[in-house]
């Protein structure tokens, strides 16, 4: 059983210590002190009385995102998860590192008795937003295999979104992540990014690019956002409470 989840922030060694302080901020969140034998991972620690739901990690590639899930017996959800068609990727004690069968990488990792999810920022201009969703992005021919794939192995409500290139896969509400499945235009590799629902996202652009991101493009109900590491996370017009459109 799934009984936590935390979204991974991937970002390249060089910009590590400049995209963790974005985040913190963003997210209203304070940096952990470092760990790992080069001190390549950072969690962002709430500053209300929750548990944490995000961490960081410098990695040698370009990053990107990826999600872990906190479960009650790792061996036994592992095999779950490969029956249902992942690849075995890395084990040791304590985590199981999968591909899931499109090819986005996950981990299994022990539940410690995280219950309480982080309260949303509300910015000084009293815009709302919270780090809150990951984004799938999936190529067409792999699309359908990884809605099931997903919606089996986490157990949580499936169902399709307004628009026909969405999927939802939403938890249970005291669960910190949902669950966003994009299917591409084009065949290409399955990546991750993130979202935030914000209550006024064009202020919380301003507020973004003035702790140095920079804005990509909009959508119907999003604006694309580049972080100072130079990958892309999503803005949209979801309500930082319920995770759903207007």
């Amino acid at each position: 059983m799934i009984r936590w989840a935390y979204a991974f922030i991937d970002r390249p060694r060089d910009r590590f210590a400049e995209a963790a302080a974005f985040w913190a901020t963003a997210t209203g969140s304070r940096l952990s002190a470092p760990r790992g034998e080069a001190g390549e991972f950072v969690t962002l620690l709430p500053t209300d009385p929750a548990d944490a739901c995000v961490k960081a990690q410098a990695v040698a590639g370009p990053g990107g995102t990826h999600l872990d899930l906190a479960v009650d017996d790792i061996a036994v959800t592992a095999a779950e998860a490969r029956a249902l068609g992942a690849a075995p990727v890395h084990a040791e004690d304590g985590l199981e590192v999968l591909r899931s069968p499109a090819g986005l990488l996950f981990c299994l990792v022990p539940w410690s008795g995280e219950t309480s999810r982080p309260a949303p920022l509300t910015a000084p201009d009293g815009a709302v937003s919270r780090l809150d969703q990951v984004c799938v992005d999936i190529p067409p021919e792999s699309y359908e295999a990884e809605i099931t794939f997903w919606a089996t192995l986490t157990r949580w409500d499936s169902t399709p979104a307004a628009r026909p290139e969405f999927h939802r896969v939403t938890p249970p509400p005291t669960l910190p992540l949902r669950l966003l499945l994009q299917r591409l235009d084009t065949p290409g590799p399955t990546g991750a990014h993130l979202d935030l629902a914000c209550s006024n996202p064009n202020a919380t652009r301003t507020r973004h690019e003035q702790l140095g991101a920079t804005y990509v493009s909009r959508g119907p109900s999003w604006l694309v956002m580049r972080g100072p590491a130079g990958v892309a996370y999503c803005l949209t017009g979801r309500d930082p409470e319920t995770g759903r459109l207007p």
